[in-house]
């Protein structure tokens, strides 16, 4: 028996990621004043922080090129501060400025809302089993 693409759980997950990336690209700007990619990485480093600029790359699923592009975009609009790692001479931990806490809140705001719209369709049990199944999925996913 011949799987169909459009069964299979990526191509589904791909088809859902471009529909709900396509709004995210409008309401990132206006909602938060930033790009879709300058505001995710704001809500990485403000739900993780103090964090690394690898360790941002790891959590915002980004490369370390741009994870260090987006970093220093966020340090010139005055919403991350950069300073040097106090166990690593050459490294540097990224933390909102009171600025940046103002945005994220907003961001943070709009990812609820936009979740919310996403699987609003679901209800609280299908909601809490999805979640499970990602984790469990993530978690297989993961290199060992």
């Amino acid at each position: 028996m011949t799987t169909q693409l459009d069964r299979t759980l990526t191509y589904r997950l791909h088809q859902l990621h471009k529909l709900t990336d396509a709004d995210s690209q409008s309401s990132y700007p206006e909602r938060t004043g930033l790009s879709m990619s300058d505001g995710r990485c704001l809500t990485t480093v403000g739900t993780f922080e103090p964090l690394s600029v690898k360790e941002l790359a790891a959590k915002a699923n980004l490369n370390k090129g741009q994870a260090s592009r987006a970093a220093q975009a966020l340090v010139d609009q005055g919403l991350v501060l950069k300073a040097d790692h106090p166990g690593d001479g050459r490294g540097v931990v990224l933390t909102l400025t009171p600025a940046g806490r103002k945005v994220f809140k907003r961001a943070m705001d709009m990812v609820t809302q936009r979740n919310a719209q996403i699987f609003g369709c679901l209800s609280d049990k299908e909601r809490t089993t999805l979640s499970a199944m990602f984790d469990r999925l993530i978690a297989h996913a993961r290199p060992r």
